[in-house]
């Protein structure tokens, strides 16, 4: 009788746990989300006047990526049709069909939930409405504005800026010009950065019919020009962690260096549309926000 109850109780291969618990983690988009815990552990560290306790920042960190993480996951719940249509999305785990709707629900909520909850208890209630507003932010105005427009880019910047923000004011209990030098140094960067993207990618953003500028536009004249237009404000922009005390003279040139060379490939981009010229550009951004992050730290006053 033991063997024949043994035989009639279903077994779950750990194979299939495991696939699932990778799928509920490829929801939160963890590549994406390194980009959160590197931006707001610098604006923490950046913003703590005295010695950086670790088990606080870690706290505020943690809680920052868990908010980005339940943002990610609603976003690809409520992107989940248009997600199917395009190629480096169809095998998302949503429109793959490996996760339900009603799963990717829950679990977003509560790692909203959780995120938000622990910065208000472990650090205070100003970077827990910064969580918040990064994510209404993101799902409220973003999500739906990309199917209409392509200014969709410019409001999908803010919620990006706002991490290091976070962390700022989760050490400092504040937002001052100190932190807002970090959050417009994100924001600016985010818009070179996502027209490399939209070029890369314009066919499959075409078939989903998202109005991005390449698409619109298909010449990238448009998408050009916005590019080069946020790389070359952030050249000054880049330099007023320096002029508000926060670093030193050394990240000074460090970020003036950086971010003129990223001008110059926003302008090979806007004069020669292509996808070399938009990779160029494309690498470049994802390796000039951890650079400047670490010049910071490393020049901190």
């Amino acid at each position: 009788m033991k063997d024949a109850r043994a035989l009639s109780t279903p077994q779950v291969a750990p194979s299939s746990v495991w696939n699932t618990i990778a799928d509920h983690v490829a929801l939160t988009k963890p590549r994406l989300n390194m980009l959160v815990v590197a931006s707001s552990a610098a604006g923490y560290y950046l913003g703590a006047a005295n010695r950086v306790q670790a088990w606080p920042m870690a706290q505020a960190v943690v809680s920052t990526a868990l908010v980005a993480a339940g943002a990610a996951v609603l976003n690809q719940l409520y992107e989940r049709h248009t997600d199917a249509l395009m190629r480096r999305t169809r095998q998302r785990p949503l429109p793959d069909g490996r996760v339900t709707p009603t799963d990717a629900l829950l679990f977003g909520v509560a790692l909203s939930f959780l995120g938000v909850l622990e910065l208000a208890a472990g650090a205070s209630l100003l970077p827990a409405l910064l969580a918040i507003a990064t994510l209404l932010i993101y799902l409220v105005v973003y999500t739906p504005m990309k199917r209409q427009t392509p200014l969709s880019t410019i409001v999908g910047a803010v919620p990006g800026a706002l991490p290091p923000l976070i962390g700022w004011t989760a050490a400092r209990g504040a937002i001052d010009a100190g932190g807002l030098s970090l959050f417009a140094i994100v924001f600016l960067w985010q818009i070179p950065h996502f027209m490399a993207i939209a070029w890369m990618y314009r066919d499959d953003y075409a078939k989903a019919r998202f109005p991005m500028l390449p698409v619109i536009d298909p010449g990238g004249r448009r998408a050009g020009r916005q590019a080069v237009a946020y790389a070359v404000a952030l050249v000054p922009v880049s330099l007023a962690p320096w002029w508000t005390g926060v670093t030193g003279m050394i990240y000074a040139a460090v970020a003036a260096i950086l971010s003129a060379g990223l001008a110059l490939l926003a302008l090979r981009f806007a004069g020669d549309r292509n996808d070399r010229s938009a990779r160029a550009l494309f690498y470049a951004t994802i390796t000039y926000l951890p650079l400047i992050w670490i010049a910071m730290i490393l020049n901190k006053q």
